[in-house]
């Protein structure tokens, strides 16, 4: 699985294929630092599955001495306040470094500031903090949002009624995923937003939120998405007895199996979202920094696409319940940060 979704990361192979890249590891002892992960929410299989990428990779890597420890601490319903708190609580543990999933681009920047003046590594990937002393993990989120426009408006011949479903309110992922939409439908003036709704990345959510506002909607001829809502929304537009427009997906087993039973009907959209292995990125990342290893304060990571050619190979290696994903390895982040 992982050798095969490699290929599909957008860009890795772009790297390799501009020449010869050689990871330079930080050798620091690192034996007796302990990692945590601060994550704000879990309630959907994106952040399920990122927690168990992250245990993946990390048990190990304590079983092998590399680090001490590495536990997960999740906050109950993306409250930034309770994520305060419990950034405050890792500092006086004596946590080394701390990678965090933020509730909020800047509620979390005063403990964070705390934290590195503490003398804590802090790494926040997917949902960024934007205080100056962390290290920030991010795709490019507006690329995700410009590609799916890019892509509706090819299929569309630039013209069409599009519904919007938005992500978790107040995270950065959104803003940024929503900022890309509306900057790149300026290219397409035939392409129209109908409608706009908050699914939270979650197939219910999603689908509860579609359906109650179809009813005041025209025609639909594409959906933009954020991952985890492709589903759900396809379901509501079914229940409602609406042709299906194209949906773009997020990588979700079940979303994927939805488009392969659709294409018997000569269905067709795309799939692209950051893989829940960005967690295992963000800790080489952070293992490294406190080996020695120099980055820059600001780092890049691919995006994971699904293309109409490689559906079937990658629905047949997704376990139900899951997501297409890809799960790094130091040399491979290493091969990233270091091509970057």
């Amino acid at each position: 699985m992982r050798s095969f979704l490699a290929s599909a990361v957008i860009g890795l192979c772009a790297a390799a294929a501009a020449g010869p890249v050689f990871a330079q590891a930080a050798t620091g002892n690192t034996a007796s630092m302990k990692i945590a992960l601060s994550n704000n929410y879990a309630g959907n299989s994106w952040r399920q599955t990122m927690l168990k990428s992250w245990t993946d990779i990390t048990d190990p890597a304590v079983k092998q001495g590399l680090v001490a420890a590495a536990p997960t601490f999740t906050t109950a319903e993306n409250q930034a306040t309770e994520q305060v708190q419990q950034i405050q609580n890792l500092i006086l543990q004596g946590f080394k470094a701390i990678v965090v999933d933020a509730a909020s681009p800047t509620a979390l920047n005063g403990v964070i500031k705390q934290a590195c003046a503490a003398g804590v590594t802090v790494v926040s990937f997917d949902g960024i903090a934007t205080e100056p002393c962390a290290y920030r993990i991010a795709v490019d989120f507006q690329k995700v949002g410009a590609m799916q426009v890019d892509y509706l408006a090819k299929r569309l011949n630039n013209k069409g009624n599009l519904l919007e479903i938005r992500g978790l309110a107040g995270v950065s992922v959104d803003d940024e995923i929503h900022k890309g939409m509306v900057d790149e439908l300026k290219k397409y003036p035939g392409l129209k937003v109908v409608g706009s709704v908050h699914g939270d990345w979650t197939q219910t959510v999603a689908q509860k939120q579609v359906a109650g506002i179809l009813p005041t909607l025209p025609k639909l001829d594409g959906v933009l998405t954020q991952g985890g809502d492709g589903f759900g929304t396809a379901n509501a537009i079914k229940d409602a007895g609406r042709p299906t427009p194209i949906i773009i997906l997020g990588n979700r087993q079940e979303e994927l199996a939805w488009w392969a039973d659709q294409r018997k009907s000569g269905y067709e959209t795309m799939s692209v979202t950051i893989p829940p292995g960005c967690s295992t990125f963000a800790f080489w990342v952070t293992q490294q920094l406190l080996a020695g290893k120099k980055l820059p304060h600001e780092i890049q990571m691919p995006l994971l696409e699904v293309q109409a050619g490689e559906l079937d190979a990658v629905l047949a290696k997704t376990p139900q319940g899951a997501l297409a994903n890809k799960e790094y390895t130091r040399d491979e982040v290493l091969q990233i940060v270091d091509a970057k």
